[in-house]
């Protein structure tokens, strides 16, 4: 695919889809409530759909409404009816870590795999702090990946440690499911947590349906210390759910890289569950113009761009975006906090490198942390590789708003998270300035 470069300033307002993992979360509480919950706004592309098809195959009933981007899911109270079943999760993380943790409140085998790529995706620190609470999985073929199968024989409970693992997602698994345990479930948290922002909004969600967990901090560091989360029940809940500030961001990016251009992101702002709607100001950081309401955030592109030095480890799913923002900055840029990108759906740093050199930046990798010297007199035409990643797609499509001759291999990965992606991007594009 590719985009024409923008020739004048635009100004438009947009709405993303549901969030992504607003709405994986959502499906699994909704199972586990007694009774039936709604769920509108819902984002229906790859990571959600194979979520439905994994708790349809657990003996879930759920009526997908496609026209309204809705649901209404009948919960099993805490009990999964069949006993036996192959769960296939695709590409997606969340997927395949909460569908583990909601198996071992199941009785029965259930086994659970994805496409090439999940299999070097990490989720032994599931397994273990699952094991911890008495949950029996085995690998079936290397340790630490799938694919697996969960023995389950109802959840224990009792006490867990965690570590600062590569992904939260296992932490929220975890807890989703604890309300189900026969003991009540503490959780010792060890050393500062990856991405915590999604573990409070799993947490605010879990509220929602009904029960409250109680977060301990260290006095001292003000750090997470230990989670507790009582025995209880999930009730039937009608929930509306947002917008997904980390494919917000983009839209957010474009107007920030084109001088005098505006976009306002509806129904996100301040009151959002999302840790990414702090993209926002990150952008504000960089120069960009900010108005971020209760429920909406607008901004807009300045003269010039800075280069900033910044830690994005409460949201590393937006780094690639603001890898491609720092093409257009002066001045270097570094981004820190990113040992969770390499074991995304590609290794997000290596890829970043690659298609960033391309077109004419240098780029240096230390540790964690990527550094993007944008490149003098314009980017370099190039055929941008998305290694069958959504972010890298949706990233670099806005660097073809902005400099001729960039196309995008494989435009179609978008459909994991974000079907309508470029329909969105070109109804921008085409919006008149005021």
């Amino acid at each position: 695919m590719r985009i024409e470069p923008l020739t004048k300033p635009f100004t438009a307002t947009i709405t993303p889809p549901g969030s992504k993992s607003l709405t994986n979360r959502a499906l699994v509480l909704a199972a586990l409530a007694s009774g039936d919950s709604d769920l509108s706004n819902l984002l229906l592309a790859d990571d959600t759909r194979v979520m439905i098809d994994g708790l349809t195959r657990l003996g879930f009933i759920l009526d997908v409404n496609e026209e309204e981007h809705a649901v209404r899911v009948r919960g099993g109270g805490g009990a999964i009816a069949t006993t036996d079943a192959d769960l296939f999760c695709g590409n997606s993380g969340t997927t395949i870590r909460f569908l583990t943790a909601l198996c071992g409140v199941g009785r029965g085998s259930f086994r659970l795999d994805g496409v090439p790529r999940m299999r070097k995706r990490p989720i032994g620190p599931l397994v273990q702090l699952l094991g911890n609470l008495g949950v029996r999985i085995d690998y079936l073929d290397e340790k630490d990946f799938p694919p697996l199968c969960v023995h389950g024989d109802g959840l224990a409970g009792g006490i867990g440690k965690y570590g600062s693992e590569q992904s939260s997602q296992f932490l929220s698994a975890a807890i989703m499911v604890a309300p189900y345990a026969r003991h009540e479930v503490r959780i010792d948290l060890d050393g500062p947590q990856t991405s915590w922002p999604y573990v409070a909004m799993t947490m605010q969600l879990m509220d929602t349906f009904g029960v409250t967990s109680e977060l301990i901090r260290d006095h001292r560091t003000g750090l997470p210390e230990h989670l507790v989360v009582p025995r209880g029940i999930y009730h039937a809940t009608s929930y509306a759910i947002e917008p997904d500030a980390s494919n917000a961001s983009y839209f957010l990016a474009a107007a920030a890289v084109h001088p005098g251009a505006k976009v306002t992101v509806e129904k996100l702002g301040k009151r959002s569950l999302q840790g990414d709607v702090g993209f926002a100001d990150v952008l504000h950081s960089m120069g960009a113009s900010l108005v971020f309401g209760p429920d909406f955030i607008t901004i807009g592109g300045p003269e010039k761009l800075e280069g900033i030095d910044i830690d994005l480890g409460q949201m590393p799913d937006t780094a690639q975006t603001l890898a491609v923002v720092a093409l257009f900055a002066q001045g270097p840029t570094t981004i820190r906090g990113l040992h969770t990108l390499r074991v995304k759906e590609t290794d997000r740093l290596a890829a970043l490198s690659a298609e960033l050199t391309k077109l004419g930046a240098q780029v240096d990798i230390d540790g964690d942390a990527l550094t993007i010297h944008p490149p003098q007199g314009g980017l370099r035409a190039s055929r941008i590789q998305t290694y069958d990643d959504h972010r890298m797609a949706m990233s670099f499509a806005i660097a073809a708003t902005k400099s001729a001759g960039i196309a995008l291999e494989n435009p179609a990965c978008v459909n994991k998270t974000y079907p309508r992606f470029f329909d969105d991007l070109q109804q921008v594009n085409q919006s008149k300035g005021e």
